[in-house]
């Protein structure tokens, strides 16, 4: 993923989670603002509960593919913060990618064609 599409300052992070909306799933948590930038930048955190480097790079990873994959359905324009849960660290792909896609369905977030 180019670096010019992520969220990576600290000062980012604590603004979209304070200002920013959420929705909630038992595999991740979704943030997201809307930006001046006109196309959407990702941040993804998972907390060291989730077991060792190896184990939160694989859900760093998933991560990223689902939103790489899911990227055309979005709208355009917002920053996104996913923060890996519990159940993402032996979870399906399959259940991961529904439960972001509810994600954006609740924070109105999908193209209108993709509903």
């Amino acid at each position: 993923m180019k670096a010019a599409v992520t969220v990576k300052e600290n000062h980012e992070f604590r603004r979209i989670y304070r200002k920013g909306r959420s929705a909630v799933s038992p595999y991740l948590v979704v943030y997201c603002q809307k930006n001046r930038e006109g196309r959407s930048r990702l941040g993804v955190t998972v907390s060291k509960k989730l077991g060792h480097a190896v184990v939160r790079n694989r859900v760093r990873r998933r991560i990223r593919e689902i939103y790489r994959l899911n990227r055309e359905k979005m709208l355009p324009g917002w920053d996104i913060i996913v923060v890996g849960r519990g159940r993402s660290v032996k979870g399906p792909y399959e259940k991961m990618n529904e439960a972001y896609l509810d994600c954006l369905r609740r924070l109105s977030l999908l193209r209108e064609e993709t509903l």
